[in-house]
């Protein structure tokens, strides 16, 4: 019997969903192949006693994402979404005295995503590699990602990462899964996250905001292009571009103030009262949140790709493209410029006077940041690095795209404790409703898109209220049979 190849995609005018799916039905074998438009994919076999059970779940799975309003298409016709993957130059440092650096993990490729939290560390890379680490620098957990990750951001419990491929996967628990799915026009430069609120700014200087729910809210378009920083709080939206910064209601009501800065903005940071904007020309801006006005300026001695702050803003560090990291008061005073020793900083953060890094040659680097260390260091005195290695036998966590690759529990298994959840279908829209009693059964629940079914119900081990009216999943999905 002749192989059968059927081949959909799934590309809607406001650029909401740009995807494939490809069933190829070879005698009693069924293949299926599914991603982003352009993309290789992921793919799941699938074997059957009968050729003739073959082509009917081969066509049940056709029917279904036909009914999802796929539609058979040439591969190739449409064009790949636009990604933009920050191109930069890192030259050696200047600076005499390299930082004390107590450990370093090399990654294997350049990265931009940091989070640090109490914790852990975590670091992702432009191969799409997600790597949790101690404190101490012991290797934890890998998620292996479908596309190189842009940057990561927490949100309360929940870490996200955001990736090339337009999908904001949630990495809280063992089996990540596609939380937000980014409009195939936006080409995604940064990330911020708020009560679930998801807030996206791209290569030609537009901000998007989508719900919860993975719902379009609204956009505005800010005068600059390369728009790098979006940063969020209950007062606004802060947009950092190539002609400065931008302050947005949060409901998208209207612009609240504008800043043209000292070049273009490369980087941004924020404070409770305060936001960081690293630019091109060599300077760190502190600006007012209430009013835009530049409060203070921290001047490096080349392009700041990257900063952070102590608490409050006691302190502020910079990383520029000399592979140096600085370190200023408050008004603006440098106290120490240093060698990262690891390439130039393309993000950072501050945790318990220890600055983590990530960098142009892929590395997470743990500086110490408290005085007495600093102080040695500029005398030339640092401690030897600890070369982190990954453990051989390392748990790798991938994305569970479909149903089919969900794992499943029968209804007299469920194990006490654990929530119930079901898809329902409410004014043309899959939603996600409680079961389980005890909880608000007016509320949903942020659940990944690629594993929602109608009438289907899930196992979750437990359920957060996020403080915008929904809720959030706690650890592993089980389809319930």
């Amino acid at each position: 019997m002749a192989r059968e190849t059927t081949y959909l995609e799934l590309s809607q005018e406001n650029g909401a969903a740009h995807k494939f799916y490809e069933v190829t039905v070879d005698g009693t074998d069924v293949s299926v192949r599914y991603g982003r438009i352009g993309a290789a994919g992921q793919l799941q076999n699938s074997s059957f006693p009968t050729p003739d059970k073959a082509r009917a779940a081969a066509a049940k799975k056709i029917g279904e994402k036909v009914r999802k309003g796929y539609a058979p298409a040439v591969q190739g016709a449409r064009a790949a979404r636009a990604v933009t993957r920050r191109q930069v130059t890192s030259a050696p440092s200047t600076a005499r005295a390299v930082a004390p650096v107590l450990w370093r993990f090399r990654t294997g490729s350049s990265a931009f995503g940091i989070h640090v939290d109490e914790d852990r560390c975590w670091v992702g890379n432009q191969a799409g590699d997600v790597y949790t680490l101690s404190h101490g620098g012991e290797v934890l957990a890998r998620y292996s990602l479908p596309d190189g990750v842009k940057c990561l951001v927490a949100d309360e419990f929940w870490i996200y990462a955001g990736c090339d491929d337009g999908t904001v996967y949630d990495l809280s628990s063992k089996v990540p899964f596609g939380a937000y799915d980014i409009a195939a026009d936006v080409d995604i430069f940064w990330l911020d996250i708020r009560e679930g609120v998801l807030n996206v700014s791209d290569r030609n200087g537009g901000l998007t905001v989508i719900d919860h729910e993975d719902e379009f809210q609204w956009s505005r378009k800010s005068a600059g292009s390369n728009a790098w920083m979006v940063r969020a709080d209950d007062r606004a939206v802060y947009h950092g571009h190539s002609q400065g910064v931008t302050a947005y209601a949060p409901d998208g009501s209207g612009e609240l103030w504008h800043t043209a800065t000292n070049g273009s903005v490369l980087f941004g940071w924020q404070e409770r009262d305060a936001v960081y904007a690293g630019t091109g020309r060599n300077t760190v801006q502190r600006l007012s949140k209430a009013t835009g006005a530049v409060e203070a300026s921290y001047r490096c001695d080349a392009a700041v790709y990257s900063c952070a702050t102590s608490p409050d803003g006691r302190h502020v560090f910079a990383g520029d493209l000399a592979s140096s990291v600085y370190c200023f008061d408050a008004e603006g005073r440098r106290l120490w410029k240093l060698g990262t020793g690891s390439g130039s900083a393309l993000s950072m953060q501050y945790l318990d006077e220890r600055l983590y890094l990530v960098t142009t040659d892929g590395s997470l680097v743990c500086v110490d940041a408290g005085e007495a260390a600093i102080a040695a260091a500029q005398q030339g005195s640092v401690p030897a690095a600890v070369d982190v290695k990954s453990a051989a036998a390392l748990p790798v966590f991938t994305p569970a795209a479909s149903a089919a690759a969900v794992a499943t529990v029968r209804s007299a298994a469920v194990p006490a404790g654990k929530v119930v959840v079901e898809c329902v279908q409410q004014g043309g829209r899959m939603r996600v409703q409680v079961v389980s009693e005890g909880f608000e059964t007016s509320w949903n629940v942020q659940f990944p898109r690629g594993i929602r079914e109608p009438g289907a119900r899930y196992v979750v081990d437990g359920l957060h209220a996020a403080s915008g009216g929904f809720y959030r999943v706690r650890g592993e999905i089980r389809r319930l049979v």
